[in-house]
């Protein structure tokens, strides 16, 4: 029986645990599974979220590759410090030259704001040395707050500055409640995504602390990552669902039309913004599948 198939409500437990050192010093929480010398793959989570996120991708990747996961600064095991893109490209610079050697190759994944990272990290010294293909699940660049749909309005400064003010509302998310579980799948889920799927995303995101979630929503709500993406030379998957409301499907379709090398645009049908936890199957088949042609093919020839 595959990993994959083997879901629980504990996370999978690491190989090894890391310490990845920031610019500024700030101390990055690194997990890795599966075997030393397998083909990597490095995958970083979204805004409240954490390592837990990719948990189907570990359990069905960690087998025949080296999956490496980290908590972004203020999510999960990983404290809270200062906020902005440029950090998170300093982070995953960080986590990339602690976890693989000199020169190696591995496969880099974000969702949402995971993506964002690669995306700010594109014309970075490390990205450029490690990168050899990229996944970029339910993300944006620009305009997020914008082209929300969340709430259900005429687009327009209103429905703005109303998304901007809920997606950074101070109040504490309280525990997991059945409403809670409603109110979190209409917002970021599909409507066909099975209870114990929404259950799983609303105790991550409900674990993400309230400081954290208002201070990161707050750079989202302004983040214009462009050019990130016109820098992003690498063969690059891009994945969205066409139901999602948090980054709709118009981002994913502009930032493909604007890679130098998009390998595939994959629109999974009725899939919110959580795909990798609502579709892991169809996650976990592009990241083999990025680790099989660009990973693989790169090391033997070198």
């Amino acid at each position: 029986m595959s990993r994959l198939l083997r879901r629980t409500d504990s996370p999978p437990l690491a190989e090894r645990e890391l310490i990845a050192v920031s610019a500024d010093g700030s101390r990055i929480q690194v997990e890795v599974h599966g075997p030393d010398g397998a083909p990597a793959v490095v995958l970083a989570h979204g805004w409240t979220c954490s390592t837990h996120f990719w948990a189907a991708q570990v359990r069905a990747l960690a087998d025949d590759h080296r999956v490496v996961v980290y908590d972004q600064r203020g999510h999960g095991r990983t404290p809270a410090s200062a906020v902005g893109t440029h950090l998170l490209a300093d982070d995953l610079e960080a986590v990339l030259t602690t976890a693989l050697a000199p020169g190696e190759k591995a496969v880099l994944g974000g969702h949402s704001m995971g993506g964002m990272t690669l995306m700010a990290a594109s014309g970075r010294a490390a990205f450029r040395e490690h990168a050899a293909a990229a996944l970029l699940c339910s993300t944006g660049s620009a305009r997020l707050i914008e082209e929300s749909l969340v709430l259900p309005l005429r687009a327009g400064r209103v429905r703005t500055r109303l998304t901007g003010m809920l997606l950074g509302a101070r109040a504490p998310m309280g525990p997991v409640t059945p409403l809670s579980r409603r109110i979190l799948k209409y917002a970021t889920m599909g409507p066909g995504s099975p209870p114990e799927r929404v259950a799983e995303c609303a105790r991550i995101v409900h674990a993400c602390p309230r400081a954290s979630r208002v201070a990161w929503s707050h750079v989202l709500g302004e983040v214009d990552l462009d050019a990130g993406v016109r820098e992003l030379n690498v063969p690059t998957v891009v994945v969205a669902g066409t139901a999602d409301r948090l980054t709709p499907i118009v981002h994913a379709r502009r930032i493909a039309a604007a890679l130098p090398h998009c390998h595939e645009l994959v629109e999974l049908a009725g899939m919110g913004h959580m795909t990798p936890v609502e579709a892991p199957e169809a996650i976990t088949a592009r990241i083999r599948e990025l680790a099989l042609t660009f990973v693989d093919a790169k090391e033997e020839a070198a």
